[in-house]
């Protein structure tokens, strides 16, 4: 009997399997377009006495980013750069200084804020990460 009964329930897996799969084929293509499609972000990075800035600039993979940095930029700085797929957008500025220092970023993506951040402090890691707008 238990055989009967565990040969009918993968069955009915294997069927519903198969099922999901087939129902699924329009979602690989989805994948494909978000995986390959590119978008536009500008960073913007504003305060005083930044040290560096660090930023996904474009090139390498979602899970390994190209990073880019610039040393003592001069302030307001802003930055656009071409990400591709699910990459996320990233920008992290840093400041360190013994009176203090003050610190903000802001991703924008066609004209709309993705993310927003600031910070003060003596030593200041502030950073923007916003999710990329080709998953919405």
């Amino acid at each position: 009997m238990h055989r009967i009964v565990r040969g009918a329930v993968c069955s009915a897996a294997v069927t519903g399997l198969a099922l999901g799969l087939s129902s699924c084929s329009g979602t690989v293509d989805q994948v494909d377009k978000a995986v390959s499609e590119t978008y536009e972000v500008t960073y913007e990075v504003t305060g005083k006495n930044v040290d560096s800035i660090d930023f996904h600039g474009g090139g390498g993979t979602a899970a390994k980013p190209k990073i880019e940095s610039v040393s003592k930029p001069k302030l307001p700085w802003t930055k656009t750069v071409t990400l591709r797929g699910i990459m996320p957008a990233a920008v992290m500025p840093v400041a360190t200084d013994p009176e203090g220092a003050e610190v903000a970023c802001k991703i924008t993506h066609k004209g709309k804020v993705l993310e927003e951040q600031s910070a003060k402090g003596l030593v200041t890691a502030g950073g923007c990460i916003a999710e990329s707008p080709v998953t919405e």
